[in-house]
């Protein structure tokens, strides 16, 4: 059916716009070809799980690992593990509707395999790097592929993980998740930050943390059934509300001082690698006009688009970010300044006017196929990235 005064030559501007951004979007990637890359891989990982359990465990998975098998394919699987949970969930409960009562819930073996699957993708993820050490085959390109795949990751568990409590009466709204989705990203993009400005990736502790209690939880899961997050945990608090909590809680109060606190003690040893604050501070223009045109589109909605498709509009949100992401991993890593505007939002501008003035009928449609040049763009840069630097 289509809306009250629109017109039908409507779809075919909607069908332009998304032409005209995909060729702007891929033209402008072959155009601006990223410099070379070098190795200079400093980390700095202090958290008490990964350096005493996680560390030893890895050291010990790694020995099994024919040494013909490539890390950059480790990392790839890893990453595919995480993926495969997300289409198994969103097979079972696309909505995030299946975990409230009187729903058909999950079945008990979907959340087994994804506590297994997500902690073999932790643990890949933790070996792929002892893997090239071992074999002598550490390169720039396997630093970025790593990174960068994590990066893609991070809307992959969060959406996954949002399955366990859903989003109705005893779960969280979709909209509350939209910001803790976007707490997360930019919690993620610090590190990077950290290592743009002072050469030295300060790994988070939040993340060994969190790969762990995640794989836990979908395993009682399975066990116990989602009805026990239903039931309080802490005085009339429920799960849910420890769960949004720990999140918020730990970005702001650990990741978040952490991060300034490291950048300030670059600057004032005179070890800073951009003099003035704009460039220090440069790498978070993309990410926060993301937020701004992804928000905008959330709250003037004419259908309110997040309600209809929050799975969709998780994975374009996440898609973007991971693209904005990789191009500072890019400029970190090749010793270049970072681009003050990521490309990819210069077409998403159109596309969310097009959304909240309503000149589109179908905006669901308008949803799919913006997502979908995002993931081809951003693949598209991946491969684009893989052939400059082999």
């Amino acid at each position: 059916m289509r809306a009250k005064g629109c017109s039908t030559d409507r779809p075919t501007l909607f069908h332009a716009v998304i032409h005209l951004s995909a060729s702007h979007i891929l033209c402008h990637t072959q155009e601006k070809l990223p410099p070379p890359l070098y190795l200079c891989y400093s980390a700095v990982d202090s958290n008490p799980l990964s350096v005493y359990v996680m560390h030893p465990f890895w050291n010990f998975v790694v020995k099994f690992l024919p040494t013909w098998l490539a890390p950059n394919l480790i990392t790839f699987t890893g990453f595919m593990f995480l993926v495969l949970n997300f289409l198994m969930l969103a097979f079972y409960d696309f909505d995030f509707t299946a975990s409230a009562a009187e729903h058909e819930h999950v079945p008990s073996w979907v959340w087994v395999a994804a506590g297994i699957f997500n902690f073999l993708a932790y643990t890949l993820d933790g070996v792929d790097g002892k893997q090239a050490r071992r074999t002598n085959s550490s390169t720039p390109l396997g630093e970025l592929f790593d990174h960068g795949l994590d990066s893609w990751a991070c809307i992959f568990f969060v959406a996954t993980v949002y399955s366990i409590f859903g989003r109705l009466e005893s779960g969280v709204a979709v909209l509350t998740l939209y910001y803790i989705l976007w707490v997360v990203l930019f919690s993620f993009i610090l590190s990077h930050w950290e290592k743009y400005n002072t050469g030295i990736l300060f790994l988070p502790w939040g993340y060994d943390i969190s790969q762990v209690t995640i794989s836990l939880v979908y395993l009682v899961t399975a066990v116990v059934g989602v009805e026990k997050w239903y039931q309080p945990c802490l005085w009339h608090y429920l799960y849910r509300d420890l769960f949004s909590f720990m999140i918020i809680v730990c970005s702001f109060t650990v990741t978040l001082p952490m991060s300034l606190y490291n950048v300030l003690k670059a600057y004032r040893s005179n070890t800073l690698k951009h003099s003035s604050m704009y460039e220090a501070f440069l790498p978070f223009l993309s990410p926060v006009l993301l937020f701004v045109l992804s928000t905008t589109w959330v709250v003037f909605s004419p259908s309110n688009i997040l309600e209809l498709q929050p799975r969709i509009f998780y994975l374009m949100v996440g898609t973007a970010f991971a693209n904005v992401t990789c191009k500072l991993i890019v400029c970190q890593m090749s010793n270049t300044r970072c681009q003050a505007l990521s490309w990819l939002l210069l077409p998403m501008t159109p596309v969310v006017l097009l959304a909240v003035t309503g000149v589109v009928a179908n905006e669901t449609l308008l949803l799919y196929l913006w997502t979908a040049v995002v993931i081809l763009a951003h693949i598209h840069y991946g491969v684009s990235v893989v052939r400059v630097d082999a």
